[in-house]
């Protein structure tokens, strides 16, 4: 026969099936005790996880970008490393170039507005700026795994022009204008020479650029012993182009 929960004092609780199959002696079929706090843990850690997927689908993504290429990876590469399926990859970034936009945006574009705003606060002398923008740059972007993405951009663009154009438009000309600005401050507390800043942009930006291309490159195969650390060669490298910028002396 067919009993209701609701029949038996011991049956109520919102978790245990609303009718339980019985015969004239024992119970035959019976859903297990599942506590409210067991569901609500159990809720909260899927909360979590689905919480942190976008992260780990763009840490995975990155990694696998920079080290086989942007048209030699597969979404089905992403989503396994994620450890998710293909389908949740979807979810979350409907195509491999949204994907790979994302993850430009979590490395570098997303970053301009601290980094202006770092600018704005900053008090000290424009050479110490330049110092410290150096130092950031080399520790957030050009020695991370990020700084392979402009490796990877650089490599893809002549086959993926739309994609070279978004890089353009998010990282290039921030960058640009970000490096202009501090130029600008230089030149107007009189600490800088007036100078080109088209020409000053590109002064200070190229050497960037090549060497994040060689530390994702050919520096990955240079023997240590023949190099000289990073921080050595920006130290000489900023010291040129301070004296290089510095206002002449009456």
């Amino acid at each position: 026969m067919l009993v209701h929960a609701g029949s038996n004092p011991y049956l109520t609780h919102t978790h245990l099936l609303s009718k339980i199959l019985v015969n004239d002696r024992s119970v035959i079929f019976f859903f297990p005790y599942r506590s409210d706090t067991q569901v609500n843990t159990a809720s909260t850690r899927r909360t979590r996880r689905k919480a942190a997927r976008p992260a780990e689908l763009l840490a995975a993504a990155t990694r696998l970008f920079v080290a086989k290429g942007y048209a030699a990876t597969r979404v089905e590469e992403v989503a396994a490393l994620a450890n998710v399926s293909k389908g949740t990859l979807f979810l979350y970034y409907p195509s491999k170039e949204a994907l790979l936009k994302a993850v430009v945006r979590e490395n570098i574009a997303g970053r301009f507005a601290e980094w202006q705003a770092e600018l704005e606060s900053f008090t000290g002398s424009t050479a110490d700026l330049v110092r410290y923008a150096f130092a950031v740059w080399l520790e957030r972007i050009a020695n991370s795994e990020a700084g392979g993405i402009y490796k990877l951009m650089t490599s893809e663009c002549c086959n993926f022009p739309e994609l070279a154009s978004f890089y353009l438009q998010e990282v290039i000309y921030p960058g640009q204008a970000l490096v202009r600005r501090i130029l600008e401050r230089g030149i107007a507390r009189g600490e800088f020479r007036p100078i080109d800043l088209d020409a000053g942009v590109h002064l200070i930006m190229t050497p960037m650029f090549s060497y994040i291309q060689w530390r994702h490159s050919m520096g990955v195969h240079y023997p240590e012993s023949l190099g000289i650390s990073d921080t050595a060669y920006f130290d000489i490298h900023v010291d040129n182009l301070l004296r290089g910028l510095a206002a002449l002396s009456a």
